[in-house]
């Protein structure tokens, strides 16, 4: 069997699941913190930890982030929720990424998207109007370099772990961004709500029946929470609201706080077909892990 071959019975093996798993979208408000969640999640059995990604917010870059916990877990994947591409030079971001896959032992799942706010293309001087076609062309260098292709004449070390580099999964909203899944990726990062999922999830596997993908892409799911006392639930929504402001939209991402209501929604999500479901904490106290495993499990 060639090293493509490999490379697609390991993705394959990943996109088909028999039950959905749980992650965590780690809270970005206190990184010195994540290690706590890194090792409740693991002892707790959760599926992933997950990080979204900014430039002009006070996140931790989830890639660094992301290596700290890996040396801190042995089992639970970890994955970007979705790292925005364009953002970074594609040379440096797929040594990151290797290194990042092979340290973990395969654990890692790269999430990316082009991202829609002006003032993170602003910072890192990349033209939003052309961020599709950076995206683009970066998801096709990616594959070439964690292959062993030269990447403008030179080859780019180390190899990932996992042959021809780790799971993709692609995020978004738009038309193009859905097509790339079937282009380029494993799956796709569904970060709308559940009651219009639908469309954007027919579209996507439209895409990928037209690129003549076999089987169905992975679907990973999000879903804001925030259990425990009135101060955590309070600390979340504030959270939420100062992550969203930009949309102009009060209430936009509020967090399910009832613990019947998050089980409910989590068998609706298993219901609907998703591979994974992602419950994102903005609350920065790590004791929501237990009470989260005890509602989805």
């Amino acid at each position: 069997m060639s090293e493509e071959e490999v490379a697609a019975s390991v993705h394959a093996a990943y996109r088909t699941e028999i039950d959905m798993d749980i992650g965590l979208g780690l809270p970005i408000s206190a990184p010195a913190r994540l290690l706590d969640w890194a090792t409740a999640a693991e002892a707790r059995g959760f599926d992933s930890l997950a990080l979204l990604d900014r430039l002009t917010f006070d996140n931790p870059e989830p890639l660094t982030a992301l290596a700290v916990l890996a040396g801190a877990t042995t089992r639970i994947r970890l994955q970007t929720e979705v790292l925005l591409g364009p953002l970074r030079e594609t040379a440096l971001l797929a040594k990151q990424v290797a290194t990042l896959d092979r340290m973990s032992a395969g654990r890692f799942v790269l999430g990316i998207g082009v991202g829609g706010r002006d003032d993170d293309h602003v910072a890192a001087g990349t033209p939003i109007g052309q961020r599709g076609r950076l995206l683009d062309a970066q998801l096709t260098a990616l594959r070439e370099i964690w292959r062993g292709q030269p990447y403008r004449g030179t080859t780019i070390g180390p190899r990932p772990f996992t042959l021809g580099g780790p799971p993709l999964l692609i995020g978004g909203f738009a038309a193009p961004a859905l097509r790339r899944v079937g282009r380029y990726a494993d799956g796709f990062v569904c970060a709308a709500p559940l009651t219009w999922a639908g469309p954007l999830v027919r579209t996507v596997q439209e895409g990928w029946e037209a690129a003549g993908r076999a089987g169905r892409p992975r679907l990973v799911c999000q879903v804001n929470v925030a259990v425990g006392p009135a101060a955590t639930i309070d600390e979340a929504r504030a959270a939420i609201a100062g992550y969203y402001a930009f949309t102009g939209r009060p209430g936009w991402g509020e967090p399910l706080s009832d613990p019947a209501q998050i089980a409910d929604t989590v068998a609706a999500y298993r219901e609907f077909g998703a591979d994974e479901l992602v419950l994102y904490c903005y609350g920065a106290d790590p004791g929501q892990v237990d009470m989260l495993a005890e509602i989805v499990r």
